[in-house]
Parts: C-alpha cells; sequence; structure tokens
C-alpha cells in the first residue's frame, strides 16, 4: 500500500481514485452493520456474488459490504447504484429475481420493495423516496451505504482526510478551536458541554496532553456510537487527528465497549490502515505532527461512561468516578490535560472543518447547533437511526419519520437519555428536541436513546426497570447513590407487586431529590429521573396502583387479569389454540372464556386476538 509522505501525495492519491470511480463497476451496497448482520447479510452476499458470476455480471458489479444504512427495521438493506434502487428484507431467495429482473432487465422485485405501513399498495423504489431517509439530515450518516469500513479508499474517495489536510496545513492550532468554537459543537455524549471550550482551556495546561475518545455507549436501546464505529471509523479518526492537532496531542485512546465486537474490529483495521499510509504514527503528512491511537475495551461497566470513571479504568484501575473539583482538562489521564469526547462528536469536526463554522450554525437551533443522532426503538413502527436538525420536535421523529406507533394503539411517551433520562408524555409531542428544551421537561439529550412507548407500557414497571439496572450498574463508591436507589427499587417492587402503601410516592419523590443532590458523579444525580418523570406525568399510574391494586397497562401480573369481551368475541379459536396453559374455554363461532386459576397472564391471547375482544381488568 502507498504511504503518503506529504499533503500533494495524499492529494495526487485522491484524484487517481476519483478517476478509477468514473471508469469503474456499478455498485450493489450491501448493509452489513450489527442489525443487517444478525438478518444475514453475509449469506446474501455469498449468494449474490456466485449469482453475479454465473451470469457473467461479476465485471460489470461490484458487491460491497458497508456501514449500517439506519433503517434497521427492515433488513438486510440492498442498494443498486447509480439508479438508487432500493430493496428490503433481502434473503437468499430474493438473488435469482434481482439478479435477472432488476440487473439484465431493469425491473423492480415488487416483494422487496419498500412499503408503506399505512397504505401497503404504496410502494418505494428509492430510498431517497422513503419517509424514513427523506424526512432526514444525514450529515454523518450519509456516506455510511457508500463505503466498506475496511478500505480506507473508500473513506478517501468520499473526501476523507480534507478536513486533516487543510488543519494541518493551512490553520493554525488556535484558528481550529476558534472554529469548533465558532460552530457551537456541544458534545454528543450526554452532557452538551462545548467542545471547543473544552478543547481551549485543556490546550493551555502544560505536560502531555491526550486525546480521548469515549465509545462505551452504555444506554439500553442506544447503537449510534456503535453503529459509526462499525460503519465510518474514519471519520472519527479524522475528527480525534484534528483534535490533536488544535490541543497538541501526541497520544489517543478509543475507550470501547467488550460487547461491540464489530465495532473493535473494524477501529483496528481501520487504525491499521491509516498508519500504514502514513495518516497516523510520527511526521503525519510530512506536518511534523506525530500521533497515534491505541483501542482499549471496556469491561461493560455502565459507569465508565462517566469521564473520571472512564480514565481510571483507562489506567487499569476500577473504574469510579471522582469529585468534579479537579477537571480532567486539567489533570485527567495519567494527571495529564485530557480531552474526552464521545465517538459522534468527533465524528462532526472533520465536517466542521470542511464546511465552516457558518455552515454548522446554520443548523439548529439557537443553543444547539447540528443534527444529532437518535436510536428510535421501542413500540414504533419504522425502528432505526435517525439523524436530524437539533430543534426537530418528538412528533416529526415518531410519527412522520418512526411511522407512528405499532398496531394503531396510542402513544404514550418517550423517554430520552437513557436511564438517567426522562419519560416524555403525549401533550409535549411538539416539543424541539435539543440540550435545553428536553432538560426544561425533565429529561436530558443523554446520548441519543429514544425509546417509544405505547398504552400498554406500565410507567411503574418502567421506572422499576432503569432503577434496577442503575442499581446494578452503581460503582457503590457514594452512598446517596448506592444506598438511595436501592431502597427507591425496594418501593418500586413493592409496587408493582400489590404491595404499596399510601405515602410511597412521597417517599419516591423525596429519595429522588436526595440522590439528585448529594451523589458524587453524573450517574447518581441523574438517575432518579425516570421516577420523578413518571410520577410528575403519570401520578395516576402510581395511585391506581397502590390504591386500587389495578395496572391499567397489563404488565404487573398481580394487579390485572384477562377477560373476554363476550360481544365483541367472534369465537375464531384463535385464543384457544394460542393458549399454552389451555385456560380458554369456548366452542367455534361462540364467545370463549378464561379460566382464571389456569391463566399465567402471558399476554398470548391478548396479543393475538384481531378483534379486540381481550380485556385487561
Amino acid at each position: 500500500m502507498v504511504t503518503f509522505a506529504n499533503r500533494e501525495a495524499l492529494q495526487s492519491y485522491r484524484t487517481d481514485l476519483d478517476t478509477e470511480k468514473a471508469a469503474g463497476n456499478k455498485l450493489i451496497s450491501l448493509c452489513s452493520g450489527s442489525g443487517c448482520g444478525a438478518y444475514g447479510t453475509a449469506n446474501v452476499q455469498q449468494v449474490l456474488t456466485e449469482e453475479l458470476h454465473q451470469n457473467g455480471l461479476a465485471d460489470e458489479y461490484e458487491v460491497r459490504l458497508t456501514g449500517c444504512h439506519g433503517f434497521c427495521e427492515k433488513g438486510p438493506i440492498m442498494v443498486i447504484h447509480p439508479e438508487g434502487t432500493f430493496y428490503c428484507q433481502v434473503k437468499v431467495e430474493h438473488i435469482p429475481d434481482i439478479v435477472q429482473k432488476t440487473l439484465k432487465n431493469g425491473e423492480l422485485v415488487d416483494k422487496i420493495l419498500f412499503k408503506d405501513p399505512a397504505n401497503k399498495k404504496k410502494k418505494y423504489a428509492k430510498d431517497e423516496e422513503i419517509p424514513f431517509y427523506k424526512l432526514q439530515q444525514r450529515e454523518i450518516l450519509g456516506v455510511n451505504p457508500l463505503i466498506d469500513p475496511t478500505n480506507i479508499d473508500h473513506y478517501l474517495a468520499v473526501g476523507g482526510y480534507k478536513a486533516l489536510e487543510k488543519a494541518l496545513f493551512d490553520m493554525q492550532p488556535a484558528k481550529i478551536i476558534d472554529e469548533v468554537k465558532r460552530a457551537n459543537l456541544r458534545g454528543r455524549g450526554g452532557g452538551g458541554f462545548p467542545a471547543g471550550i473544552k478543547w481551549a482551556t485543556c490546550a493551555k495546561h502544560h505536560g502531555d496532553r491526550y486525546i480521548i475518545c469515549n465509545a462505551d455507549e452504555g444506554d439500553p436501546g442506544a447503537y449510534m456510537d456503535r453503529s459509526l464505529l462499525e460503519g465510518n471509523p474514519h471519520s472519527v479518526i479524522e475528527g480525534m487527528l484534528i483534535a490533536a492537532r488544535a490541543i497538541g496531542g501526541k497520544e489517543g485512546y478509543v475507550y470501547v465497549r467488550h460487547e461491540y465486537p464489530l465495532a473493535v474490529a473494524n477501529l483496528t483495521i481501520a487504525l491499521d490502515r491509516a498508519r500504514e499510509v502514513g495518516l497516523l504514527g510520527e511526521n503525519i503528512l510530512g506536518s511534523g505532527m506525530d500521533f497515534d491511537i491505541k483501542i482499549s475495551r471496556g469491561g461493560g461497566a455502565f459507569v465508565c461512561g462517566e469521564s473520571t470513571a472512564l480514565m481510571a479504568s483507562l489506567e487499569g484501575n476500577p473504574g469510579r468516578p471522582r469529585a468534579k473539583y479537579v477537571h480532567t482538562v486539567e489533570k485527567g489521564f495519567r494527571d495529564g490535560p485530557t480531552n474526552l469526547n464521545n465517538v459522534e462528536t468527533y465524528a462532526n469536526v472533520p465536517l466542521i472543518i470542511n464546511k465552516g463554522a457558518d455552515w454548522y450554525q446554520s443548523i439548529g437551533t439557537e443553543f444547539s447547533k447540528g443534527t444529532k443522532i437518535f436510536s428510535l426503538v421501542g413500540k414504533v413502527v419504522n425502528t432505526g437511526l435517525v439523524e436530524v436538525p437539533m430543534g426537530t420536535t418528538l412528533r416529526q421523529i415518531v410519527f412522520d419519520i418512526g411511522g407512528g406507533i405499532r398496531k394503531g394503539k396510542q402513544f404514550k411517551a418517550v423517554q430520552t437519555g437513557g436511564p438517567s433520562g426522562g419519560c416524555i408524555p403525549e401533550r409535549f409531542l411538539d416539543l424541539p428536541v435539543d440540550f435545553d428544551e428536553l432538560t426544561k421537561v425533565g429529561s436530558i439529550m443523554g446520548s441519543g436513546g429514544m425509546i417509544v412507548m405505547d398504552q400498554n407500557t406500565c410507567m411503574v414497571d418502567l421506572a422499576r426497570y432503569f432503577v434496577k439496572f442503575l442499581v446494578d450498574e452503581s460503582c457503590g463508591q457514594c452512598n446517596p447513590c448506592r444506598e438511595g436507589l436501592k431502597q427507591m427499587l425496594v418501593i418500586l417492587e413493592g409496587i408493582c407487586d400489590g404491595q404499596g402503601r399510601e405515602g410511597d410516592v412521597a417517599l419516591l419523590e423525596e429519595l429522588g431529590s436526595m440522590i439528585q443532590k448529594f451523589s458524587l458523579c453524573g450517574l447518581g444525580t441523574s438517575a432518579p429521573n425516570p421516577v420523578l418523570t413518571t410520577i410528575l406525568y403519570f401520578r395516576e399510574e402510581y395511585e391506581a396502583h397502590i390504591k386500587h391494586h389495578k395496572c391499567p397497562a397489563g404488565v404487573c401480573k398481580p394487579l390485572f387479569h384477562y377477560e373476554i369481551d363476550a360481544e365483541k368475541c367472534t369465537g375464531c379459536t384463535l385464543c384457544y389454540k394460542k393458549c399454552p396453559q389451555e385456560a380458554v374455554t369456548g366452542k367455534k363461532k361462540a364467545p370463549h372464556a378464561i379460566i382464571q386459576e389456569n391463566c399465567i397472564k402471558c399476554g398470548i391471547c391478548y396479543d393475538g386476538c384481531k378483534f379486540d375482544a381481550i380485556q385487561i381488568r
């Protein structure tokens, strides 16, 4: 592989790539992110490659395994370029039709086109036409469907490392920091602190400066950072290189979750390729700058997403937070000035350097600029990664992009910010999503997890789930977090088991306030958010559990039972056939009934009934 001794060598190589691209093969892009990979992308690729050879098309089409396309609900995803033909849920048995009809005859394979969930007769042939994609602004994720993350040439061909060139040869460190400041890039890891101010402060302090990327993404339902590292690791590497140039660091680390094997594998390959071509290591592009990056794999502790705990773990010590009166930009990793940003923050940096702070400022709200990637999951029709400008409303994300609630059920709430975030009810659906607006309603941006809930979600049980998660993940170092969360969990479990007492809600509020005020780190200070927001917006559910011993959503088993409405039941026998306990009785075309002593409240009959005859009582 060629090594770039200077800027001119890199520019010349990129020009050659452009020439090859113009004269090259047509491209078939296959998503190979973790989601599509689990659906069987590797098998699809193998059979497609064989079919192309058998039909004499192997020299005409390149099959490329790329990063996440975002529409995880519909994997495996295939896009055929240059036409942009979009096929979803592609299986091995579809390959012959794709080759014969589409590649040979220019016809569409109807059964794997995307169908509008609200109107099955409406189908889309191109991703740019699908509302899920059309309503996004994919500044960061946009190149994922075009590049193989293990091939540095693909990143270079879409303009990769141009921002590094500019930062090395056309900008002084102070100018780089000023550009990031003017762009008002705020940290995407959850805190929302301005990256430019952090960089400037770190650059002022003397000593060996370190550049660290936080890829310890631990929020349930969140996978934005994982998908970026899997699909476009060079964008993160380039962002870290620019930060190192601005701050004066020579050593960098990516602290990544142990549970992200594909991200680690692709990042390792990307780092190796960058070293081979001279974009990492000594005298990068002949500029005199020395900088390299190592990978450190976390042990799965949620608390290690906190900056000081992460650095302690990186040093080989237990991952425990420390008091914040000494800032990590002054004394962080190895007691040196340390700049820590998350994956998405670094991926924004090349965009800012290439397109300028004024362009970046044009996107978003007054105090939250740029786009934000969310993992949209839960009871929503279209799950996946969504990249939208800051200030996009919850309604636009959940209903316009997400397609609304599954099975036509009623929207209940959306939880943002992970286990430390809050639950936002329906009346705030028109809230613009940015750092400040979410805080006003008791939630946080977090890293970008967004969990949608419908009418069958019990908010008390949800609060119990997140508190249990945080009890297990607390480092146990400070009493308010360690003991306070345990006591909250005891109370919540009692309420869910039908043992709730008058005064429990007030006690939860008091405990939550105490934990927020006196915990040592951000995990503790934000841990009560799910409890406090569910009490604030769904107090009637707590009261139903405690006063009436009822779970309106039908989740807490001691507090409900199923009944069959004889007027709605058609006697289709579906519930009778599906019940694993033989708890349903009745004759065909006659109303059925449930034998309560046999019912285990598994919900199979409730979920399967097409006539809404199964009722929660």
